[in-house]
C-alpha cells in the first residue's frame, strides 16, 4: 500500500514559472477580436517646420515688435485700398490696381523681414558696407537713362516695368554701416578728426548723391537716422552740434536749388493764407487741413472720404494720414500715433535687453529713422514743416520704401530673438553633496 504524504509543499524560494496565457480565440477555441496595431509615428509636414522654425524666439519683445510692425501693416494695406481706388481707377481703369501692387511688396517684405530675423549680429556687421555700396552704385544710375523724374525729383530708377528709390536702401545701408565703424573708433572720440575720417566722407557722397537727384525729403531723413545713430554710439555733443550747423547752412542752400522748392518754403512761411498760392503750392496742403477738419471725431466712414476724388494729390503716399483723419477722424489719427508710439517702445525695450554695442545702435538707428520719418510726414500734413515727399512708413503705399523698412524691422528682430544669458550663467554651479537623513 503506498504511502500518501500530506506534509505541506515548502517555498524554496524560487517561483515557478506561470504558464503564458493563450491567445484568444486560439487556445480557448473562441473568436476573440482582432487587436489594434500600434499607432503609426505622426510627422510634422516640412511646411509647417519651415513656419515654426521662422517664428521661433525667446523674447516677448521679438513678438511685442512683431505684432505691432505687421498690424501696423495692415492697417496701411486697408488705407491704401481705401485711398488709391478713384486715382487707380482713372490712371488704369482698375479700382484695385495700386492696392494690388502694395499686397504684393507686403507680401514679399513679410517673409523677407522674418528670413532678416533669423540671420545672426555677425551677418549684419559682414555685410553692411556691401549693402551701402550697392545704394550708392543704385543712386548713381539714376542720374543715367534708366532714372525717371517724379514730381520734379530725379530719384527714381525704372527697369522693365518695376521702379524703385535707391535712396531707401541708402537708408538701411547707412543705419547698418554708420554703427560698426563708429564703434571701433569709439576710443577715438575726442578727437573729431579720427571720428571724420571714416564716417564723413561717405556720408557726404552718399547725402549728396539724393540731394543732387533734388530728393530732399530723403536726404532730410537720412541726415536725421545718421545723428541718431552718432548720438546713440556716443559721440561727443559739442561735435554733433558742429555737424548739425553745417548741415542746417547745407539744407538750407539746397532747398533753394530749384524754383518749385522755393514756392513751397515761401507758401509755408506764408501759412497758406496768400489767395494766390491756393491753386498751386497750397493746394495739397490746404486740401489736407480741409479733410482733418471733415473728419471730425469719428470720421466719414471707410471708404467715404472726399479728398481721395482728385483733391488732394498723393493721397495714398505723402498724405495719406489726411485721409486717415477724414475717414477715421481724430480717433483714427491718435490711434496711429499710438502705433507709432508702441513701436517706439519695442525699439528701446530691445536696447535695454541687447548687449551687443552694435546691436544697440543699429536698433536707436532704424527707431530714429521710422519714427522720425513717420513725425516728418505728420508734420507735413499739419502743416507744421513744408512738403518734402516723405511717406508714412509701414502705411503709405510705395514698395521701395516698404521693403527697406520691414528689412531694417527684420534686422531689430534678429537682435531680440534670443534672450541674452546672465553673466551667473557663464559661472558653474558647484553641487553640494546631499547628506543622507537618519531616520529617528
Amino acid at each position: 500500500m503506498t504511502r500518501i504524504d500530506r506534509t505541506p509543499n515548502r517555498p524554496t524560494g524560487r517561483r515557478r514559472p506561470e504558464p503564458a496565457a493563450p491567445a484568444r480565440g486560439a487556445a480557448s477555441g473562441r473568436p476573440g477580436r482582432p487587436q489594434p496595431e500600434p499607432p503609426a509615428e505622426k510627422r510634422t509636414p516640412v511646411a509647417l517646420v519651415a513656419v515654426q522654425t521662422l517664428f521661433r524666439a525667446e523674447t516677448r519683445e521679438y513678438f511685442f515688435l512683431l505684432g505691432t510692425t505687421v498690424f501696423l501693416l495692415v492697417f496701411g494695406l486697408v488705407m491704401v485700398l481705401s485711398s488709391s481706388a478713384i486715382e487707380s481707377r482713372l490712371g488704369s481703369g482698375d479700382f484695385f490696381a495700386r492696392a494690388a501692387r502694395q499686397g504684393l511688396y507686403a507680401a514679399i517684405g513679410l517673409p523677407l523681414m522674418l528670413i532678416a530675423a533669423r540671420a545672426p549680429v555677425a551677418f549684419w556687421k559682414r555685410w553692411a558696407g556691401v549693402a551701402l555700396l550697392i545704394g550708392v552704385a543704385l543712386q548713381l544710375l539714376v542720374f543715367t537713362n534708366l532714372g525717371t523724374e517724379t514730381g520734379g525729383n530725379r530719384s527714381w530708377l525704372e527697369v522693365g516695368g518695376v521702379s524703385m528709390q535707391p535712396a531707401e536702401l541708402i537708408k538701411l545701408g547707412l543705419v547698418l554701416w554708420l554703427p560698426w565703424i563708429l564703434i571701433k573708433r569709439s576710443v577715438d572720440f575726442d578727437d573729431w578728426r579720427r571720428v571724420l575720417v571714416p564716417a564723413g566722407p561717405v556720408v557726404a557722397v552718399a547725402v549728396g548723391l539724393v540731394l543732387a537727384g533734388k530728393d530732399l525729403g530723403s536726404a532730410s531723413i537720412i541726415i536725421i537716422a545718421v545723428l541718431g545713430v552718432a548720438f546713440f554710439a556716443g559721440v561727443r555733443l559739442r561735435h554733433l552740434a558742429l555737424v548739425v550747423a553745417v548741415l542746417a547752412v547745407g539744407v538750407a542752400f539746397a532747398s533753394t536749388l530749384t524754383l518749385s522748392r522755393r514756392n513751397r518754403i515761401d507758401a509755408w512761411l506764408s501759412g497758406c493764407t496768400d489767395p494766390a498760392l491756393l491753386g498751386n503750392e497750397c493746394w495739397q496742403t490746404v486740401h489736407g487741413w480741409e479733410a482733418l477738419a471733415h473728419g471730425g471725431l469719428t470720421g466719414v466712414g471707410l471708404g467715404n472720404s472726399a479728398g481721395k476724388w482728385s483733391w488732394i494729390p498723393a493721397a495714398d503716399n505723402d498724405f495719406i494720414f489726411a485721409i486717415i483723419g477724414e475717414e477715421l477722424g481724430l480717433l483714427g489719427c491718435l490711434l496711429v500715433l499710438a502705433l507709432f508710439v508702441m513701436l517706439a517702445y519695442c525699439f528701446v525695450r530691445i536696447v535695454k535687453l541687447v548687449r551687443d554695442p552694435y546691436a544697440k545702435v543699429v536698433t536707436s538707428g532704424v527707431m530714429v529713422w521710422i519714427i522720425g520719418q513717420a513725425l516728418v510726414n505728420i508734420a507735413v500734413v499739419l502743416g507744421v514743416l513744408p512738403v518734402l515727399g516723405v511717406p508714412l512708413p509701414l502705411v503709405s503705399s510705395g514698395g521701395s520704401a516698404l521693403l527697406t523698412t520691414m528689412t531694417a524691422i527684420g534686422v531689430v528682430l534678429s537682435f531680440a530673438r534670443k534672450r541674452p544669458h546672465s553673466l551667473a550663467d557663464d559661472v558653474p554651479v558647484a553641487r553640494v553633496p546631499r547628506t543622507p537623513r537618519t531616520t529617528r
